[in-house]
Order: structure tokens, then sequence, then C-alpha cells
């Protein structure tokens, strides 16, 4: 028996170093003509649009329709994690992963109707200029532009650099770290140059690259496995082989760990015993999907790009319609990787999957590329390579630019609260560099952090910080009651609830069906969405409790900040005034510094300056352009706050928006 289980050993050995790697012509004319398109439509981005002012570099100068805006949301939330993540959250346990994808066609919605009208009549950039416009003070602005960078550098980066260092390490066999930063310097470099609407452009171009890639390897993945049918007949006889473990303490491994679970083929599970129970996805999922979707600077950022409120609802439910896809197109591919690779992707023995994946947890989350590198043909290799780079590049360079906005926006100008737009656009600029720089350093932190539990990392995290937000968000939105303190104290109190859980978890670790963890069960065993429902209702009860035992906002400082007061057409008189109030024009729908960023009485700059300025987004904003009279900035400012739609189209979107809820209930009960 030893032999047989060293020979089987050896022979998992073998399957962990036989790599199929991209190195052919064809594979790699494919990568290299895929970079020339994305840096082609940069350029042209780049040419077209404004980047030489705040407006222009972060919002795109609010003038996106609805494909690229709905594009762009799409690829920003679909990165290399989702690839990696979901389809190996799919192979170990099966479908119900995909609530966290099907979940979002609803809040995506309340975003477009709900979120987004208050936003746009409030005139603001970022989601905590909009909390210090509702509320007024510094305190609730700072809390979140901190905690947002925190979430994103932790948790955001960390899982896409992750999961793209997954990737390339099984498709090429290259060094981690250099294939990394050679990714993130291409990220920052179209990025820092083209701002926004370079992104959006890119993004659009992307999202077609990553369905049409993630289609053609589904085809050869449901084509080996027997068509759909045949997945659903085999999965539940994926076992691996390799049971016995050569360590004393651990010998043989019981089969609830390696057989695939009886409720794989189900989104809702038991409420007690599930892995994902039922009333957890449906209520704790809308909890924290309302937080990434309503309230998420990387998300709204880009309907806030939109050209007018109805472009912006199109680009919502063009979003909706593209998230019914990851279930076909990367959880159900995950389930055919453990069929096809069993003693990789559902290896349980912890030396095996050491040799195999460099982890003992388990090496699920490499069945998405072995798929890639073991089913597909050359060239088109090559092309699954580059619709994971687009997507790790895609949600990264998201990041990048909505973190650069909120730490120049928020954090920045407090510092230096009479920053010009030159010194604003540099500022941000070198804090994408910044990122770069910390997202490299934390790459030890996630290369240990590995092995089946990427998912339910990001999903977890997530639930301990996000709630407390959520709940102030929607107060905030739709009670005019709540006020400051009450906002400000149930942000504390949130986080305090969550730390309380999220520090023993990250002390004691998750641990693995064979190596439990040993956090007590009082603090660890309650299934992290249970959390973020209780958590959601003691911060949004502590935010009404202080608001109600304090003064409340007069209404005068309500109007067009509140849902119910989105309409109003009377004057509103922000609270901080004298702070909020600057000696410089408004422009593209914020304060801008200075509209011709060059000084005119300075000499002319020479060539190389020049294109150096161009290709930084920093030159003239246009020969001889002269500054707005007051009558152009108010028209301005009044058409960007404008939320009013045509009668026609409104009745298009609200049907699109009812057919599409019509499709995922659908969806829900076939697979529930």
């Amino acid at each position: 028996m030893l032999e047989r289980m060293d020979e089987r050993m050896k022979e998992g050995s073998e399957l962990g170093e036989q790599r199929v790697l991209i190195d052919n012509l064809a594979d790699i004319l494919v990568i290299v003509a895929y970079f020339l398109l994305v840096i082609g439509v940069g350029l042209w981005s780049m040419l077209r649009t404004n980047r030489g002012t705040v407006g222009g570099y972060f919002l795109a100068g609010r003038n996106m329709v609805w494909w690229p805006v709905g594009a762009s949301l799409f690829a920003s939330n679909i990165g290399s994690g989702h690839f990696v993540g979901l389809a190996g959250t799919g192979a170990a346990s099966g479908l119900a992963v995909a609530g966290f994808e099907w979940n979002a066609l609803f809040v995506v919605l309340l975003l477009g109707w709900l979120f987004v009208p208050v936003y746009l009549t409030a005139g603001v950039i970022t989601m905590p200029q909009y909390l210090r416009k509702r509320f007024g003070g510094h305190r609730i602005r700072l809390y979140l532009s901190v905690l947002s960078l925190f979430l994103y550098i932790f948790t955001k980066i960390s899982v896409d650099m992750f999961s793209g260092a997954v990737f390339i390490q099984q498709a090429l066999g290259w060094n981690i770290y250099a294939s990394v930063i050679a990714l993130l310097g291409i990220t920052m470099i179209y990025t820092v140059t083209g701002g926004l609407a370079a992104l959006m452009y890119t993004d659009t171009v992307q999202t077609f690259v990553i369905l049409a890639g993630a289609f053609i390897l589904s085809g050869y993945a449901f084509h080996e496995v027997g068509g759909y049918s045949g997945l659903f007949d085999k999965y539940l006889g994926a076992v691996t082989s390799l049971t016995v473990s050569k360590d004393p303490a651990i010998g043989n491994i019981s089969s609830t760990c390696y057989q695939p679970r009886p409720d794989s083929y189900h989104l809702l599970r038991d409420p007690v015993t599930g892995d994902l129970p039922w009333p957890a996805l449906l209520l704790g999922l809308t909890i924290v999907s309302g937080w990434y979707w309503c309230s998420d600077q990387v998300i709204v950022q880009r309907c806030l790009a939109g050209k007018n409120l109805t472009h912006i609802k199109a680009g919502c439910i063009l979003c909706g319609y593209l998230k019914l896809m990851p279930m076909f197109l990367m959880v159900m591919p995950g389930m055919i990787s453990r069929i096809l690779y069993p003693d990789e992707v559902a290896c349980v023995v912890p030396e095996v999957c050491k040799r195999v994946c460099g982890t003992e947890v388990g090496c699920s989350n490499i069945a998405y590329p072995q798929l890639v590198v073991r089913l597909m043909p050359n060239g088109l290799r090559g092309l699954m390579l580059a619709v994971m780079l687009a997507a790790l590049m895609s949600s990264l360079a998201s990041i990048f630019n909505s973190s650069s906005t909120l730490f120049t926006m928020d954090i920045y100008t407090r510092l230096r609260p009479r920053a010009g737009d030159r010194e604003l656009l540099i500022v941000g600029r070198l804090w994408v560099v910044f990122i770069v720089a910390v997202s490299v350093a934390w790459l030890p932190v996630v290369q240990a952090a590995q092995g089946g539990q990427l998912f339910d990392y990001i999903q977890s995290v997530s639930s301990y910080l996000a709630p407390p937000v959520s709940a102030v968000f929607v107060l905030a939105l739709f009670v005019p009651r709540v006020n400051e303190k009450g906002a400000f104290w149930g942000l504390v109190g949130g986080l305090l609830m969550g730390l309380a859980r999220l520090i023993p978890e990250v002390f004691f670790g998750s641990g693995s069906c064979v190596r439990p963890s040993a956090c007590p069960a009082l603090l660890c065993r309650v299934h992290y969405l249970y959390f973020a429902i209780v958590l959601f209702i003691c911060s949004g009860l502590l935010t009404l409790v202080v608001s109600l035992c304090s003064a409340p906002i007069p209404q005068k400082h309500l109007h067009r900040l509140v849902f119910s007061l989105r309409h109003s057409k009377e004057e509103r008189e922000d609270l901080d005034a004298d702070e909020l109030q600057s000696p410089t024009p408004v422009q593209n729908g914020y304060q801008e510094h200075a509209v011709v960023i060059e000084d005119v009485q300075s000499p002319a700059p020479s060539l190389l300056r020049r294109c150096l300025l161009w290709f930084c987004g920093m030159g003239k904003s246009g020969p001889g352009s002269p500054p707005p009279t007051s009558e152009e900035e108010a028209a301005t400012e009044r058409r960007l706050e404008d939320i009013s739609e045509d009668p026609g189209w409104v009745r298009v979107v609200n049907l699109n928006a009812l057919l599409m809820m019509t499709v995922a209930v659908f969806l829900w009960g076939f697979y529930a």
C-alpha cells in the first residue's frame, strides 16, 4: 500500500511539474497583438479626450455613452480574481458561488435607479465627498477615504495580483515577481497617462476580449467533458486518488474532505450546514454587494462619467446582462477542471498539494489555468493569457485611478486646500506609483495566503468592514433625519464590531478540512455573511439612535442630497459652506483650480517638454481658450446635475430592467 502511495505521489509531483509553457510563436504573436491593441486604444483616447483638468482625468468629462459605461462596470468588476476565484470555488464546492454574480444583477439596478440620481444632483466626484456634503465636517469623509484605500490595497489589489500570479506561474513558468511587476508597470503607464477616459475605452475593448476568450475556453471544456449533461453526470465522482498522508498526525483523510458536496448543483443551500446558507446568500450578500456596487468609488466613478441619467441606467442594465455569464464561463469550467484533473485540482493530501501548486491547503485555485494550458491549442492559448492579463490590468487600473481620485480629492486637498490643477494632477499620478510600490511589497504576504481560501478571503474581509458603510449610505440617502453624529458613531461602532471578528480570524487562520482552525467557535464559526447581516443592523440602529438623540440637519442643507429631495429646485446651503467654497470656477462638475495649466507669462517650453506634458495629460486645455464666463459656468453645472430624462427612453430602460430581473429570477429558480 505504501509503495503504491509513493508511486501515486510521484505521479502527482510529475503532474505538477508538467506545465505547457506559452513559448511558441503563435501564442507570443497573439499576446503582442493584444498589447498593441490596448496601447493603440489608450493613445487614441489620449488624443480625443481632455486629460488636462481634474474632471477630464478623473471623470472622463462626464460624456460617456451607455455601452462603454456598462462595459467598464463589468470589466472593472471582473478581474483575474474572478477567473481564478470563481472557477476555484466552483471546482471545490459547485454552483453556489455563482450567487455572488447573480445577486449583482439586482443591486446594480439599485445603483442606477436609486443611488446615482442623488450622486448626480449632489454634484460630487467621490463618495467621501458626498458624505461631506450630506453631513458636514471632516471626520466621516476622512474615515471613508482611509477605509477605502485600506480595502483597495489589502483586498482588491492583493486578490488580483495573486490571481494573476497563479495564472502566470501555471501558464508561463516565469518568476512571479518579475511577471507581476511588469504587468503593474504597463497598467500604471496607461492609468497615469490616460485618466478615466482611457480606462473606460480600454475596458470596453478588454470586455470583448474577456468574453471572447472565455466563450472559446468554455466550448473546449464542455466538449472535453461530454457537454452540459456530462458535467452534471461526472462532477460528483470527481475525486482524487491520493487520500493518505505520510504525516502520522493526518493519516487517512476523511471522505468529507475530498468528496464533492451533495448539494453541489444547488444555489440555495441549508441555512445551518451549508457552506453558503441561503438566507446569508440572499440577505447578507445583498448588504455587502450594496456597499460594493452602490457606494464603492471604483464602480460609482464609472457611472458618474455617463453623459446623462438614461445612459447610466442603460449602462447598468448592460452590466447586469453581462453578469449572467460568469456561471457558464467561470464556475462551470472550474467544475469541469476538477473532473478532468482530479489529482491536481482536487488534491487533499498536504504534501501532494505542496508539490502541485506550492501550498498545503489545496489547489482548487489552479482549476482555470489548468484548462488553459492543457486544452487550448497554440494561438488560442495565447489569447486566453491575453484575457487574463486584460482582466488583471483592467481591474488594477480601475483601482489605481479610483484610489488616486480618493487620495487627491479627499485627503491631499485637506493638506493643501489651495493646490493648483497641475499639482493635483501630479499628486494623483504619483499616488498611482506609490500604490504600485505597496502592491509589489505586498506580494510575499499574498503568496503566503494562497490556497483554496482566496474568494472567501475577499468576501469575508468585506463582510467584516463594509456593512457599516453600506448602512450609513442607505440611511444618508433615504432618511433625512440622520445627522453627522449618528453616521460617525454608527461607522465607528460597526468598525469595532468588525475588527472584533476579523482580528481573531486573521490570528488563528481559516484552516482547512484536514487541519481545522483553532479559532474559538463563538468568534469564528458564524458564517461571515450572517455576521454581515448582524453588523448592518447594529450599525444602522446605532446611527438612528444617536441621530434621534441629537439635533437634526435643517432641510435647507439637504436639497438634492437625499432621495426624497432629488428633484428639489430650492437653493441648497452647503454645510461648512465657507470651507467648501473656492475662489476658482466650476468646470466638469467640480471646482477647478486652473483652466489653463501653463503659466502664460513663463517662457515657451522646449519640444521635448511639450511632448512630455502632452503624454502626461498636462498640456494646455486648448490653445487660446478664454476662461468661461460665470453664466457658462452656471449652465455647465446645471447640465451636469440634471437628472431629467426623455419619457420614451425611460420606458425603454425600465422595460429592459424588468426583463433582466425576470431572467435573473428564472435562473435563480432553475438552479435553486
